[in-house]
C-alpha cells in the first residue's frame, strides 16, 4: 500500500511535521511494507522553507539583507533539489518577532524580502515561491521592489526608500531599473487570505493593530496605502486594490502583482504543483490530510479542500483527521471529494483541556482509522 501523508498544522497543537510523524509511526506498526510520502503543508509564514525541503528536498541558503528596520541581518531561503525553484519567506527577515519590542509598521520595511528575492534569482532560480505571512510591515511591498532596482520619487523629485508612513509621499514610481534577471524568473506569491488592498477590511485595519498600530495610526497606514494605489494604476496601469489577498502582509499581495507581475495562489496550491502531486498519486494510494478545524474557511479552498479537488479527480480516497468540524460543513466536504472525517477529540472537553493532549488523541484515531484498513 501507498500512503501520502499532507496535512495542515493543529495550530496552537501540533506543526505539519509532527502530525506527519505521528502518522507514520502508526502507518509502520500495522503497515510495515507500505511506501510512505511526507508532505508537510506550509502555510507562507515562519517555517514555510523548512517544510517545502523537507516535502521536495534542498538546502537552505544564508544570505545577509537588511531586517525590518534597515539593519544588517542574516537571513535565508530554500533552494530546492531541481536547482531551479527557491522558496522565500518573508517573515525570515521582516516578521513581527524580528522588532520585539520595536512594533511600528510605520517605520518597518520589506527591504530584505526584495534582497533574498535577487540573491534566489542571481543563484540560478527560474521560479520562486514567495510566502506571504507573519509580517511586521504595511509598506505595500515598496521596500522589497526598491531593493531590486524600483524607483520612488517624492514631490521634490528626489528618490527614497517608503515605509508604511511614507507611502502618501510617493508621487511617482519608475521600473526602468529593475534588475533585468527578474525577467527570466517566474514568481508565485502564497496568499491564503482575501483582504483588499485598503479600506475597513485592508491590510491595515485588519492587520495594523497586531503590528504596534493604534486607531489613530491604522487610518494613516490605510490612507498611504489608497494613495500608493493611485501611483500604481497610474504607472501600470491596473487596479491592484480590490485583488482578493491585495492585502495580506501589510498589502504585500498588491506589490507581488504590481511589481513583480506575481500571481497570488492559494498555499496548497502552490505545494501541490511544487512536490508535483498529481503525478505521484495512484489507485492503490491512501491520502491522509488533516487541519486544525474543518468549517467554511475549509471549503474556500484551504488545505483539506485543496487536496479534495486533486484526489477526486483520480478516484483516490481521501481520509482526513481533524482537531474539530463543524457538523454542517461535512456534507459539502464529502461532495468536494473528502472520503471520511475523523475528529481527533474523544471526549467532551473544552480545547483549553483537549489542546493538552492533540498528541495522543491523534494517535489513538489514526490507529483506528488503520485497524479500519487493515480489514
Amino acid at each position: 500500500m501507498k500512503f501520502i501523508l499532507i496535512p495542515d498544522s493543529f495550530k496552537g497543537t501540533l506543526s505539519s511535521g509532527e502530525i506527519c510523524n505521528i502518522i507514520k509511526e502508526k502507518i509502520s506498526v500495522h503497515f510495515p511494507d507500505s511506501q510512505v510520502a511526507s508532505i508537510p503543508v506550509a502555510d507562507g509564514g515562519e517555517g514555510s522553507v523548512d517544510a517545502f525541503i523537507t516535502a521536495a528536498g534542498g538546502r537552505k541558503k544564508t544570505v545577509t539583507v537588511k531586517n525590518p528596520y534597515f539593519e544588517d541581518m542574516d537571513a535565508y531561503y530554500g533552494m530546492l533539489s531541481d536547482g531551479e525553484t527557491a522558496v522565500v519567506e518573508m517573515a525570515s527577515c521582516a516578521g513581527l518577532p524580528l522588532v520585539e519590542d520595536r512594533k511600528n509598521p510605520k517605520l518597518t520595511t520589506t527591504y530584505g524580502v526584495g534582497q533574498l528575492i535577487l540573491a534566489a534569482a542571481e543563484d540560478g532560480a527560474k521560479k520562486i515561491i514567495i510566502g506571504l505571512g507573519g509580517s511586521c510591515t504595511n509598506d505595500g511591498g515598496c521596500g522589497a521592489v526598491a531593493a531590486v532596482g524600483v524607483k520612488f520619487y517624492n514631490d521634490r523629485d528626489e528618490t527614497f526608500i517608503p515605509t508604511g508612513g511614507t507611502l502618501s509621499s510617493i508621487s511617482r514610481i519608475s521600473m526602468d531599473e529593475i534588475n533585468p534577471i527578474l525577467k527570466e524568473v517566474e514568481i508565485v506569491t502564497m496568499c491564503d487570505i482575501d483582504n483588499p488592498m485598503y479600506g475597513e477590511t485592508g491590510a491595515a485595519y485588519i492587520f495594523g493593530p497586531q503590528k504596534g498600530a493604534d486607531e489613530e495610526m491604522v487610518k494613516e497606514l490605510d490612507q498611504g496605502l489608497k494613495s500608493l494605489s493611485a501611483v500604481i494604476e497610474r504607472t501600470i496601469g491596473k487596479d491592484v486594490s480590490k485583488i482578493p489577498g491585495s492585502g495580506a502582509a501589510g498589502a504585500m499581495g498588491a506589490g507581488m502583482v504590481a511589481f513583480f507581475h506575481s500571481e497570488l495562489q492559494m498555499g496548497i496550491e502552490t505545494v501541490l504543483d511544487t512536490v508535483k502531486f498529481d503525478e505521484i498519486l495512484s489507485r492503490d494510494s491512501y491520502v491522509i490530510t488533516g487541519e486544525g478545524k474543518l468549517d467554511s474557511q475549509s471549503l474556500r479552498g484551504k488545505v483539506v479542500i485543496g487536496i479534495a479537488g486533486r484526489t477526486k479527480k483520480h478516484n483516490v480516497p481521501l481520509i482526513a483527521i481533524v482537531g474539530g468540524a463543524e457538523d454542517r460543513e461535512i456534507a459539502r466536504a464529502y461532495e468536494m471529494g473528502v472520503t471520511a472525517v475523523f475528529p481527533i477529540n474523544r471526549l467532551p472537553q473544552d480545547f483549553s483541556v483537549s489542546s493538552k493532549f492533540s498528541r495522543e488523541n491523534l494517535g489513538y484515531t489514526v490507529d483506528n482509522v488503520l485497524r479500519l484498513l487493515k480489514v
